[in-house]
Formats: C-alpha cells, structure tokens, sequence
C-alpha cells in the first residue's frame, strides 16, 4: 500500500490517512513522504506496518548506519539535528493536547548519537545454511529474529564481549535453542559485565558495576534500575539540582537513588522506591549518609510530602498514581521537580497540578539518541 505520511507521532511512527479514511501507524518513514508500506497490523480503525520503499524522500533522510536499526534504533534514517527538533516538537503536541501552553526548549544532548547505550540484551539465531548462531535482535512487530553482525547503538566493548560469547558457542558447536539472550553492561571505563542466560535454568548472578553521577559514586546490578547513557543523565540532574532550594527533599519513584542522592545527599532527603531489588541497592547507595530510605508505592506514603519540601517525581511510563496528584494539590509542597520518560502521560499530570502550580519551560534531554523515546523535565512553583 502507498501513503503519504503527515507527521511523527510521540510513539516514533509516521502517521497517515489512508483513502477509506483508517490511520496508519508506519515504521521506517519521516514526515512529507510518500512510501510504499507492508502492514503488520490490522484493526478496524488503524493499522500498523514497515515502509517498504521510498517513493519520494523528505530532505532529512540520511542511510541507517545499520542493517538492524529498525529493531533497535529507528531513526537513524534521519539526521541528527532533525531528531532533536523533532523530540522539542512531540513534546510541545503532548501538551497542546492536555491544552497547556508551554514553552518548549531545545532537545539537549551530549552530541554522541551512537555507542552509548551501557546496556543491551541479545537474543541468539540460528543460521541452518552455516550451522552456526549469531547475536541476533527481534524484527520491530514481529516475533522473527533478525541475525546481526554490527549495532552501533550500544558501548562498542558490550559488543564485542557478546560476540566473544557466540564465538565459543560456535567452537563448541552449540546450538541457539539452548539459551534464551545475552545480557550485558558496562560502566563508564568500559568493564562489562555479561551472562549467557539459558532456558530452564536460573540466570547467573552478574558481577556489579559502579559509577560515579556528579562526584557520588553508586553500585548497581547490570540487570537492574539504572540509567543507560550516563553523560545526558548528568546533564539532567544538574537541572535538577539547580531547582532544589528547600533543605527537605522527597524523591518518589527513586529506583537505586541515583536523583536524590546526586542532587540532595546533604539535605533532609526521603526516597521511596517499591521495588524490592531497587531498594537493596538505594540502600547500598544511601550508606554513609542520613537519607531515610522507603520501601512502599510512592502513592501510598504520602504523609511524607510536606508545604515545605521539594518533591520529585521521575514515574514509569504509566504517569503518576492519580492519589499522589491528589495528595500534592491537597498539601502544596513548596516545588516539584517531574523527570518523566513518557510526556505523554507527564502532559495529563500536569494538567492536573497546574490548578495550584505555575509549570516551568520543558526541557527535553536525548537519553536515547536514533530512537523515539524523549526523557523530559518539567518544574512546578506554588502559585
């Protein structure tokens, strides 16, 4: 089928109304072009699908750098000035859609669009022609796996590791059926951390990795809650930092701790974190100092926020829990300090607070550079 595509909407794809008027939801195109599709999904109303062939190409386009960048990093096919406006602009439509008007500011980056995620899971293929397994990634809408022999999204060294363990696999004359994935990270000097996990068996404890954000130094599990590009996140908590002027801080949502205890370590600071792995860790990361650490839903401690105290929130995709929106616009803690990785559902809680706050410019960050996804802040002040 051919489309002509009229934007990107905040899930990455590029939108289009076909002839009998369904929406198209299509990977792989930018906004003005005309592209051949091959759906994958197929519902009454919409459907989903691949440009197959472009038919007339938008000035922006530029070749992925990798064969596999569908399934790992989908716009590589556009350059790189043109992905930060693009992220600025999908913001600005998240919030026009909740009817807020907001300034939005520049995508920041780092400048480093490749070789810096710190983590990456593969899955192994099977090649019956070679008899031999490759590092493989999942055909983006499909369950195919597709065999690679390159990514340039991920630290150069968790490659390279990854294909060590495939080499031996080989030499071994191991079959991919075997094992389930690789997973492996490393830290900013480059030590990785790796296991082969395989199916039916328990995964292997992996070796812990430490970092240092803004002069702390933290401990985490490779598989566990923390940040993959490390030099952006810095760069967001230190707008984060800079919005802390109260000596009580309540960090909700807090993972291992890596925001309050990077920007509040020396205040009267609560972190409150549900997750039972995550929590060990802020633990770890918190000893040494008098943060009181929380293990609970953000939604179900409330009595922690207080009129004079800055709150931050940094929730899953899901947004804030409505209770916690509810309980902030009852008390009306001096700040609030809202990192969000969906501003789609950050849109629809700021709809909300601004009833009692005046809400800041928004300031993208480029956490995941070639891909959709937008790390966003947001600052509320007490009326």
């Amino acid at each position: 089928m051919q489309a002509k595509i009229n934007q990107i909407v905040p899930g990455g794809q590029g939108i289009a109304t076909l002839d009998d008027g369904k929406k198209a939801f299509i990977w792989g195109d930018l906004p003005g072009e005309l592209v051949e599709f091959e759906i994958t999904k197929n519902k009454r109303s919409y459907c989903e699908g691949i440009a197959t062939n472009i038919i007339e190409a938008a000035p922006e386009r530029i070749e992925p750098k990798d064969a596999c960048y569908l399934a790992t990093s989908p716009w590589q096919i556009v350059n790189y000035e043109t992905e930060l406006a693009l992220k600025s602009q999908i913001v600005r439509d998240c919030f026009t859609q909740c009817h807020l008007t907001i300034d939005v500011l520049p995508t920041i980056t780092d400048g480093n669009d490749f070789h810096y995620r710190n983590k990456m899971e593969y899955s192994l293929y099977w090649d019956n022609d070679q008899n031999k397994i490759f590092l493989a990634f999942h055909q983006r809408g499909t369950h195919r796996k597709i065999p690679i022999t390159q990514s340039s999204i991920e630290r150069p060294e968790i490659f390279a590791a990854a294909q060590k363990i495939v080499d031996q696999l080989n030499a071994e004359h191991a079959e991919a059926r075997k094992y389930q994935s690789i997973m492996a990270r490393c830290d900013q000097a480059g030590r990785v951390s790796i296991a082969l996990f395989e199916n039916g068996k328990s995964h292997p404890v992996m070796d812990t990795l430490e970092d240092s954000l803004l002069g702390k130094q933290y401990s985490y599990s490779p598989n566990g809650f923390f940040q993959i590009n490390l030099p952006v996140y810095e760069l967001a908590l230190k707008q984060i930092a800079e919005n802390i002027h109260t000596q009580k801080v309540l960090d909700l949502y807090s993972g291992v701790g890596s925001i309050g205890l990077s920007v509040a370590r020396d205040k009267d600071l609560t972190l409150v974190e549900v997750n039972g792995a995550a929590y060990e860790e802020m633990q770890n990361n918190a000893a040494g100092t008098k943060a009181n650490c929380v293990l609970a839903k953000s939604e179900d401690v409330t009595d922690y926020i207080a009129p004079d105290c800055t709150v931050i929130l940094d929730p899953p995709r899901a947004g804030c829990d409505a209770k916690l929106i509810e309980k902030l616009l009852e008390i009306q803690p001096e700040k609030i300090v809202y990192m969000s990785c969906n501003p789609i559902t950050q849109a629809r809680d700021a709809a909300m607070l601004t009833e009692k706050y005046v809400l800041s410019a928004a300031q993208p960050y480029n956490f995941f550079p070639r891909t959709p996804h937008i790390e966003n802040i947001v600052v509320f002040s007490k009326k």
